[in-house]
Order: C-alpha cells, then structure tokens, then sequence
C-alpha cells in the first residue's frame, strides 16, 4: 500500500522491478483477468524510465509549490439581492440528475430560478444516478441548515412540502402528463422564460415541478444580483455535511503531517489521532482528479495501448450505452490524439506532474472513481510517485463507513480534500475539472489545467528526450496554473467565476 515505503534511494532501480513483478504476475494470470488487463504497463517506457531517475533542484521545488500572486480581483463580498417578498407565488420543486458537481450547479440554478418566480424553493431532489446507482439525497450530502439560514435573506427555503401538495413527488410525474410539470424548459433558458411559462403554473396551481433541470438557465444578460445570487450559493451557503468534513479534515492532516511508523498499524491504516497537528507547519501536497474510466474511454474512441481486443471492447460498450448516439471515430487515434481530444491515461498523466517538477518525494493525493485497467494501469502513476495516497490507504474502513459505496459522498470527501490542497490537477476535462477550478479560482489557488493538444502531440513522438519533452510541457503549461480568465458568452460562471462573482480589488 502507498504510504509504506518511504525511501528515495532505490528509485531508479524500481522501474526494472516492477516491470519484472508485472510480467511474473501476468505468468500466472488467468486467461480472464489477461483479457481485462491486456494494455502495456508503461507506453512511453523511455520517458518513464528517465522520469524515475528524475532530480529535481530545491529552487525548482521552491517555484512550483510557491501560491500564486494576488492577481487583482477578488471575491466580491456586496449584497445587492431583493429582499424576500412578503407573499410567495408559490413552490418550486427541480429534479436534478448527473453526478455530485453537475447537481451543484443545478442547486445553484435552482434557488436564482425560485428568486425569478418570487417563489419558495423546496429542497432540490437528487435523482439516482444510473451508472453510479448512489440514492444519496441532499440532505445526506450538504448542510441544509446551513444552506437555508446562508439565503435567509435571499429566498425561502423549505425542507419539504406542506401535507396539501404532498402528492407532488417524483412518482407522481412518472406515471402520467401532469399540468404542474414543467419539461419543456429549453437548455440555457432566459429568466423571461421562466416567468412567462413558469409562473402562470405557479398561479393556477400554486406549485411547478421542472424536470429535466440541469443547465436550464443561461448565463448571459442576466441582472448582476442574480449571478451573485448564483455565486453566493456555490461559494457560501453549499458545505458538506459535518461527517465529510471530518473525514476530510483527517485526511488532510494525514497528508501534510504523516506519521511515523510507530504510528501506523498492521494492516496498512493509520492509528485515529485526535490531536495530531501541531500549531504551525505542515508539509505540502497535490490532489490529482484522474478520470479515467470505462466511459471515458469509450466515450473518447482513442486507442489505448491494449490492441484490437481492446478497442473492439471499447466499440461493443460504446454501443451498447449510448447506441448510434455515440458513434466509432472517423479520426485516427494520431488525429484525436493531436486535438486533445483523448484523456490522459494514469502514466501519461504522471510524466506530465513529474515534467513539472513534481519530484518523488510529493506527497500526491489521488482522487478518482474507478480507473479503467484498475490498480495496473495506477501502478504506472504509482511508480513515479510512490507516496501516492488515496482514501482507503489513509483512513480505515471504519472512519469510511458512512461513505462506502456512495459515489456522491466519495467525490464529496474529495472534492473537499482538493479545495485544502497547495494544489490541484485534473487528469481531463468534466464537470468535477470544471467545478474545482472555478471554486480554486474564486479563492486565488494554484489549480494546473493540463495542455491536451499540446501533451496528445508530445507523446505521438517517440524520439522525443525526457529534457526536449520536459522543456515542452514546462513551457506550454506557464499560463495554465490558475492565472484568472474572464468568462466570455455562453461560459459557465462556476468555471469562470470573473467577473461575474469577484470583483476588482
């Protein structure tokens, strides 16, 4: 497990090593497990032999972990909303689906829509995820006190309807045509939108359902008030519930301040310490999301290293989920690769952290759900960063109980470890990439935004030298690690949160 062998002086050994582990393992390997794991190990092996051996100078560390410079703005902290009306058109109920992120930004949407009705919102309904098949509600998710008493002075919020409009559940709308449904509401719809098609609902019925929700609400030629509105919502008045944050917490501790062996146990979990972190100080360390799952990588249609089996796998599953909506690529592998539209495997993504200077003593972070190829394709990332942890190898099972298989309640432990972090990387773009890098930018934390077109052609060229490729990547990502950019129309102001939601200092 990570986190055990914590000695620097064998490292440019351990590539032979464990090239030799992975082909005894492979000897013995069923002819099942061989077809699930049939991709290289290591597809860049002259990049990744000298990306071991790395060394990196303490004035190049010292640059890399340095915050950023105050850039100029600032989170604007002015309350300019209307005040809650005294008598409420009625309640609003939104039926969100997508993962943790997506549903975010659809909470965020849903209170600016219910201040635009002058109605009261109902505590938004998480819909199950279908390929995650989490049931978590809001409630087991973000502080609803907490969220109700952040917009007292903005909206009313109530937990649940009153017994009148009881029937108005997710059931109810399933089974037939309901006047008070609202689906029709376009993608990116204006506020006029809604008050024309919404609130005559809200009249007649004194309720409105709308469902499907998610980005149904536009981002430009809104009033200012309501994208701070938005803003205040996404910010402030969305924390994770209090067990997330513990377990958060401890993690977080673990990583800057790791203990000793005399502080670890036998079976590879650290001892719960109470009072571990002393008053000042602390070590550093980077969060790296790495998607890179099943989907992903059938949704992307590139090749991957693992041969025709493998694609035609891919192919099949690419069928099978989306139909003829996703269809093969009529773009090589070569031509996908050069316009960025592949997603980095873990090894690619390691030689990119290691190009930066990110050395083998970084204590690394990994957050993600599961990784196509499982822990051999991770071995590649692990080799070049052998004090990667993640939540199994920091917490026991006990302390992960309440989160076990819950996909909602896991990208929430990461989600929270990653807004601590001295800094952030995300493997490929998505809607956690587009959450955090917003919510990073908001606070002025260094946040590495992977060059994809850049990274897909350096690694279409096998001649190239650890120094030629290291120059490149170092080069092509000085003004990708947080620096502000403004929204431009159509861009979502939770990725872009300037100038919508900060202000000039």
């Amino acid at each position: 497990m990570s986190g055990n062998h914590r000695g620097g002086g064998a490292m440019a050994g351990l590539f032979v090593v464990l090239l030799t582990v992975y082909f005894t393992t492979l000897s013995h390997a069923s002819p099942t497990i061989l077809s699930d794991l049939n991709a290289p190990k290591f597809r860049h092996s002259r990049l990744a032999k000298s990306a071991i051996q790395r060394q990196t100078s303490n004035e190049e560390q010292s640059q890399l972990w340095t915050p950023l410079e105050h850039q100029g703005w600032k989170p604007c902290s002015e309350s300019d909303a209307a005040s809650i009306p005294e008598k409420s058109e009625g309640y609003v109920q939104v039926f969100l689906d997508g993962g943790l992120n997506q549903q975010r930004m659809g909470i965020c949407d849903a209170v600016v829509v219910a201040k635009i009705l002058n109605a009261t919102l109902v505590i938004p309904q998480l819909e199950v995820n279908p390929v995650w098949q989490d049931s978590s509600s809001f409630e087991d998710i973000f502080d609803v006190d907490h969220f109700i008493n952040a917009l007292k002075d903005d909206i009313a919020i109530v937990k649940e309807l009153p017994d009148e409009f009881s029937w108005s559940t997710r059931e109810y709308y399933g089974v037939a045509i309901r006047p008070t449904r609202i689906k029709t509401a376009p993608v990116h719809a204006s506020a006029n939108w809604y008050l024309e098609n919404v609130s005559p609902v809200l009249q007649s019925y004194g309720i409105a359902a709308i469902a499907p929700f998610s980005h149904r609400l536009t981002f430009d030629n809104m009033p200012k008030y309501l994208q701070h509105l938005r803003c205040k919502v996404n910010f402030q008045a969305l924390a994770f519930v209090p067990h997330i944050r513990q377990l958060g917490d401890a993690l977080i501790t673990r990583l800057r301040f790791p203990p000793s062996e005399d502080n670890m146990v036998s079976n590879n979990y650290l001892r719960e310490v109470t009072d571990l972190k002393p008053k000042q100080g602390g070590g550093k360390f980077a969060v790296l999301h790495l998607r890179f799952d099943k989907d992903m990588a059938a949704h992307s249609a590139c090749d991957f290293g693992g041969g025709k089996a493998e694609n035609l796998a891919l192919a099949k599953y690419r069928q099978v989920i989306w139909g003829g909506r996703v269809i093969n690529s009529q773009f090589t592998d070569e031509e996908l690769r050069s316009q960025g539209r592949c997603p980095l495997t873990p090894e690619e993504v390691g030689l990119l952290l290691a190009a930066l200077g990110f050395d083998n003593n970084t204590r690394l972070y990994l957050a993600s759900h599961k990784v196509y190829g499982g822990e051999r394709r991770v071995s590649a990332l692990r080799s070049l960063f052998p004090l990667m942890e993640d939540k199994k190898s920091l917490a026991s099972s006990e302390e992960r109980a309440l989160i076990k298989g819950k996909a909602s309640l896991l990208a929430a432990v990461d989600y929270y470890v990653g807004m601590h972090s001295d800094i952030f990387i995300s493997a490929s773009p998505g809607n956690m990439h587009n959450a955090m890098v917003g919510h990073r930018t908001y606070n002025n934390m260094k946040t590495i935004r992977p060059n994809m077109a850049l990274l897909g052609q350096l690694f279409l060229n096998k001649t190239l030298t650890w120094p030629e490729f290291q120059e490149s990547v170092i080069e092509g990502h000085e003004n990708r690690q947080g620096q502000i950019r403004l929204r431009k129309p159509k861009q979502s102001l939770y990725t872009y949160p300037a100038p919508d939601c900060m202000c000039r200092a």
